[in-house]
């Protein structure tokens, strides 16, 4: 056994899952002038050769697996499976070996001890795996340079749960095709469906399974332990369906590090993940995971890596005694232990067997042959004994040369039929794998580039159409539209109503209307029909809204409301009287419609009736005032309030308001509800836009005049029109007059104060930018208790910009207490003495600035929290 050393830098960069190591690789690779890097699995090798692609373009990339080659002329950088890499790098600058630790794997791990003891860079090598390698990479390493990284993103024990339960973007893991698809059938029936995906499959099959799921058609994916390789997913969450697996051998427990290995897809780069099990009606003892592993998963804590097995790489071929001699001989080195018997040398021991197969198989040239053709990996997953008559069949061929093309064209049309169920398909794929690997190979068959073109063909074809039946299988589209319609996006599908009177949510037909009531379609099962009649409630309102505004048209032509009437042109349909609250009037259809025949009548008032709903929608905030008032949260004082500002349509002065008779802790009530207190005014901003304004003037629940356009800033000759205040010769809106209240007393509430500084300054760009003159805003100003005082000159001989004129402000309202010396007040509780000299207190919690001296008699300063508080 020997060993290929190098003077390149050996690097061993270790880690769990999710620490960029395969990342950190690509990026030095192309920092080469060439490289090389050897992964565990073809779909994995496809994915980094498509990003190396690219950086570097397709002239300079290649891609070798044991089923497909791209090599360019010219290329320079090498994607490889861990069997198709050179033993010893090629000769490359850059050589990396990914996943190293799968040295310890059964079946594969001689291939990658032999890659990790004799594959090296010209300047650089580089090893990738768990850190569970560090001790044995050191000492079969000699100065290797170890670096270990720490995971990106946490990982947390979740616990168990049902798979009901499971959160979305879940990735659930089974150990066996029967479970697979029993858990891949309830996500269909419950959720919608699930990506499937499996070892078996073609990197196609899997990669368009893996979009199902990132583009987030379905929010879950089932998959076997190849999830733990190669998958960079936007998984949250992996759940165990089951915590043993058959390795070949047995049936035994998966030890932490690869439950490590499968856990850690969850919570990729800065997000964090968790994991647990899945829970549910089974046979024996509850899935759970010990207290020891949850702390190995977490933590990162693993058993380190003890031996790695080794095969002979470089066997003699004199005859198949030797051959089989060699590899079954044992490591001299410690650390290396003898590969247990893995498939081609099971094939090659029970044909050697045979008479009519070993005889011929008698010079160094045929014995190198026959092992090439026991090598042929197992794709099907038959076992030793299928395999080897597989194996004896191919060999039959082989040992009088090349196989036919005419042979090979037609098994391969045999296999290319795309019709029969998943597992027919799925064998029919394994089949062309094993079609796809003979045709790389170089001397194996005649028209080799050609055959190889029409297994990758054939591969293709078979890969869509398992990718369409595992799809029509496992995912009901409609369902996973439904129940992503139940989540916070609901408002964002795409509800339509066809001319048919059928109704599709993202094109997906659950039901139609017949009339004004909603029916599910028939075609539904069991477990859609919940599903169904949810979304069609929550999408009800705007469904009859469009019917009945088709119907109306076809019935009556273009409505309008006016007058507190439904009119067609000047001829009224309907009259709207009082109902039960201001924002919801009762329809009562014109006399003249009454000659309609009674079914036809109701069918019309139906739809008018909806369309009348369609139409009241701008008063929808009215609407949430009238509702609250009948909430028992409210209490009584805060029902007065709200009946008020509903009775006036949204908008009351402050002294009309009884706020003093409204406890503080019932504020964060009105704010939800949109109420403003204000300086001067209680009002609902939602209420003073255009739209609700205007509808108020034509239901004739508001008769004051209305601006069309709610300006900020109006002139006025007369009264103020409906959300207007007063100011000077001009009009404010009233939430914008609040905007310039609460300024000034946020500059009031900053201004230094002293025995010499009297008053605060008040920026009046703000109100200039409005549209509010000069004098309008003094007026304005003046209604809500500010004063300007006289500017003062500058002394003589001094330059520069005059000081701001001083405001001082006092309470105007009369639930406001005046404070003396005109500089301040507050607003204060009605007192319980009746208003005799020290009965009163404060507002509980009112801000103060600064206590003055008890011979001024106090300030109070309690109104500014009111004042500077959002309603």
């Amino acid at each position: 056994m020997t060993h290929r050393r190098s003077d390149s830098r050996i690097r061993a960069v270790l880690g769990p899952t999710n620490t960029g190591k395969t990342h950190l690789a690509i990026e030095r690779m192309c920092g080469h002038s060439s490289g090389a890097i050897g992964f565990p699995l073809r779909l994995l090798a496809r994915e980094v050769y498509d990003k190396v692609c690219r950086i570097k373009g397709e002239d300079a990339c290649a891609l070798i697996t044991g089923e497909e080659r791209i090599e360019p002329p010219n290329a320079r950088y090498f994607l490889c499976t861990a069997e198709a890499m050179p033993r010893d790098g090629g000769g490359h600058a850059f050589v990396a070996l990914d996943e190293a630790q799968l040295g310890a794997d059964r079946e594969r791990g001689h291939i990658f001890t032999d890659r990790l003891l004799n594959a090296r860079g010209r300047e650089e090598t580089m090893l990738l795996g768990s850190a569970t390698l560090e001790p044995l990479a050191k000492k079969l390493l000699p100065g290797v340079e170890v670096e270990e990284r720490p995971r990106f993103s946490t990982l947390t024990h979740a616990g168990s749960a049902k798979l009901s339960r499971l959160p979305p973007r879940s990735a659930i893991v089974a150990f066996s095709i029967e479970q697979v698809y029993q858990v891949a059938e309830l996500l269909r029936r419950f959720r919608g469906g699930a990506a499937v995906v499996m070892g078996a499959l073609s990197p196609q099959t899997r990669n368009r399974q893996v979009e199902l799921f990132q583009s987030g058609e379905v929010d879950y994916i089932v998959a076997t332990d190849a999830i733990g390789m190669g998958l960079n997913l936007d998984v949250h969450h992996v759940a165990f369906a089951a915590l043993s697996k058959f390795d070949g051998m047995r049936q035994r427990r998966l030890n932490p590090s690869e439950m490590a290995q499968i856990a850690g897809r969850a919570g990729r780069h800065q997000t964090d993940g968790s994991f647990g099990t899945l829970s549910g009606n089974r046979r024996g003892a509850p899935l759970e995971l010990s207290e020891d592993e949850v702390y190995a998963i977490e933590n990162h804590r693993f058993a380190p890596v003890t031996k790695l097995y080794w095969r002979e790489p470089n066997p003699r071929f004199d005859n198949l005694n030797v051959l089989i001699g060699d590899l079954e001989a044992r490591p001299m080195e410690e650390g290396l232990a003898a590969a247990p018997e893995a498939i081609d040398l099971a094939v090659l021991k029970r044909l050697a067997e045979q008479p009519d197969i070993a005889d011929d198989v008698t010079t160094p040239g045929n014995v190198r042959r026959f092992w090439e053709a026991c090598q042929l990996p197992d794709f099907r997953q038959q076992g030793p004994d299928a395999h080897s008559r597989f194996v004896a069949r191919l060999w039959s061929d082989l040992k009088g040369g090349h196989i036919g093309a005419d042979f090979v064209a037609a098994r391969i049309s045999e296999l290319g039929n795309t019709s029969g169920d998943i597992d027919t398909l799925q064998g029919r794929l394994s089949g062309i794998r094993s079609w796809a690997y003979i045709c790389q190979r170089p001397d194996w068959v005649l028209a080799r580039d050609e055959m190889a073109a029409r297994a990758r063909q054939a591969e293709a074809k078979l890969s869509d159409a398992l990718h369409q039946k595992l799809t029509e299988r496992f995912v009901n589209r409609r369902t996973s539209v439904l129940m992503k319609g139940m989540g916070k996006d609901a408002g964002l599908l795409r509800v339509e109503l066809k001319d048919d009177g059928q109704v599709t949510v993202e094109d997906q037909p659950i039901g139609h209307l017949e009339g004004f009531r909603f029916v599910v379609d028939a075609e539904a099962s069991s477990e859609e029909r919940k599903l169904m009649l949810a979304a069609a409630e929550k999408h009800m309102a705007s469904l009859l809204a469009q019917k009945a505004q088709k119907l109306v048209a076809d019935e009556l032509g273009d409505l309008r409301i006016e007058n507190g009437q439904i009119l067609r042109g000047d001829q009224p349909v309907a009259l709207l009287e009082k109902g039960k609250t201001p924002s919801r009037p009762r329809l009562v259809m014109a006399k003249e419609l009454g000659q309609l025949d009674p079914a036809h009548r109701a069918r019309l008032q139906d739809a008018l009736e909806l369309w009348l709903e369609e139409q009241l929608a701008p008063l929808a905030p009215l609407r949430a005032l009238e509702d609250a008032a009948t909430d028992p949260e409210a209490g009584t004082e805060v029902r007065a309030l709200l009946l008020t500002l509903a009775d006036r349509n949204g908008t009351t002065r402050r002294e009309d308001a009884g706020l003093a008779h409204v406890p503080k802790e019932k504020r964060p009530f009105m704010r939800r509800l949109g109420v403003t207190i204000g300086s001067l005014d209680v009002f609902v901003p939602a209420l003073l836009k255009p739209a609700p304004r205007i509808l108020l003037k034509k239901l004739g629940l508001d008769p004051r005049p209305v601006r069309e356009g709610m300006e900020a800033v109006i002139e006025l000759a007369d009264r103020p029109p409906a959300g207007y205040r007063r100011a000077g010769k001009q009009a404010i809106r009233i939430d914008m007059a609040e905007k310039l209240f609460r300024a000034a007393h946020e500059q009031r509430a900053k201004a230094p104060q002293s025995k010499e500084v009297r008053g605060f300054a008040v920026d009046t760009a703000l109100a200039t930018s409005m549209g509010l003159l000069p004098e309008s805003f003094r007026s304005l100003m003046k209604d809500a208790g500010f004063r300007p005082g006289q500017a003062m000159e500058l002394a003589e001989g001094a330059f520069g910009p005059p000081r701001p004129v001083p405001w001082t402000w006092r309470a105007p309202r009369k639930d406001f207490a005046p404070a003396r010396g005109g500089q301040r007040g507050g607003p204060r509780k009605p007192r319980k003495d009746g208003g005799k000299k020290g009965g009163g207190k404060p507002h509980k919690g009112a801000p103060v600035r600064r206590p003055e001296p008890k011979g001024d008699g106090g300030q109070a300063f309690a109104g500014l929290a009111d004042l500077l508080k959002k309603g």
